[in-house]
């Protein structure tokens, strides 16, 4: 039995127990992956990252949620940027690139009032027609489907992790939102595996440009996701895309989300169009909550290994 202390941190908030928990583990090369994802499972937030060394990048993360790794993600990918970073591992570089399964990705870090904001490059973004029931869908969290945008259209969109967007009229119908998690695959007949991101066009905050609430996929052990970094992200393509095709670029949305669990995040998106092509990138920040003990039994041969700065 080996105790294995992973750090919890709060991304996309300056204010410890807001914004979007992550699990960050510093030195994660001393893991399987196995280990990885037992580690996950009984950290039980969203994600938890892994960052190791890179032969291709600066660093390389791994996330994995309680069910399974994932290709990316933003709200990790900040906790584990700011966890290097404050800690001395990324020698108070101003920019780096990471390593994911969702490609390599370029990141700038910037100090702005004493605080720490990270940009994340996000992947091409890609959208997929849903051509499932909007009955059935808008059923599967708690909604009629006359609750939905009438002129909107609903897709799977991935700007390195796919996610169905789903357009709702009136910020009244997200209080009310109850996720039906086991009916999701059946519903999305092309992506089962896919999770459900809600968001409209109103925000508690007048500042905001979109709300929004993300739903896990059942495979992934969790119910719902605080603060999403990349479905924010694609909600950015979707807007370019969808909502206003002559946006003049580049331009930035604020997201809101968490809300309704009172953990108040934002995500800054930028949109923007280089050589043709539309390119998205997130700013956000994390901050510090504490250190979380987890008794590891299936560790053999734990050894403290020297600490590699990246």
């Amino acid at each position: 039995m080996q105790i294995v202390t992973v750090q919890h941190y709060d991304a996309f908030s300056t204010e410890p127990n807001k914004g979007n928990p992550a699990g960050v583990v510093v030195e994660g090369s001393q893991y399987s992956e196995q280990e990885m994802q037992e580690i996950a499972r009984m950290v039980g937030f969203n994600e938890t990252a892994f960052a190791l060394p890179s032969n291709q990048a600066d660093i390389r993360i791994r996330y994995f949620t309680p069910g399974h790794e994932v290709d990316l993600c933003g709200h990790a990918t900040m906790a584990t940027i700011y966890a290097l970073q404050t800690q001395g591992f990324l020698a108070n570089k101003s920019s780096i690139t990471i390593e994911t399964k969702a490609g390599i990705l370029p990141i700038l870090l910037e100090e702005k009032q004493e605080k720490l904001y990270i940009t994340m490059q996000h992947a091409a973004p890609q959208f997929v027609d849903f051509n499932g029931s909007k009955a059935a869908l808008a059923q599967s969290i708690g909604l009629n489907e006359d609750e939905l945008h009438a002129e909107l259209p609903i897709v799977y969109g991935s700007t390195g992790l796919w996610t169905l967007l789903i357009p709702v009229q009136h910020l009244a119908s997200f209080e009310k939102m109850s996720p039906q998690t086991a009916t999701f695959p059946s519903i999305l007949k092309e992506m089962p595996t896919a999770s459900l991101h809600p968001f409209c066009l109103q925000a508690f905050d007048k500042s905001a440009d979109m709300h929004a609430r993300h739903f896990s996929s059942p495979y992934s052990g969790t119910i719902q996701d605080i603060v999403t970094g990349t479905a924010s992200g694609v909600m950015g393509a979707y807007y370019a895309k969808y909502i206003n095709p002559e946006v003049s670029y580049p331009k930035t949305l604020v997201v809101e989300q968490g809300q309704e669990l009172d953990r108040d995040g934002r995500v800054h998106v930028h949109v923007n169009k280089v050589d043709g092509e539309v390119d998205i990138s997130i700013t956000g920040t994390a901050v510090y909550v504490k250190e979380v003990p987890v008794t590891q039994t299936i560790l053999t041969q734990f050894q403290t290994k020297e600490t590699v700065l990246y």
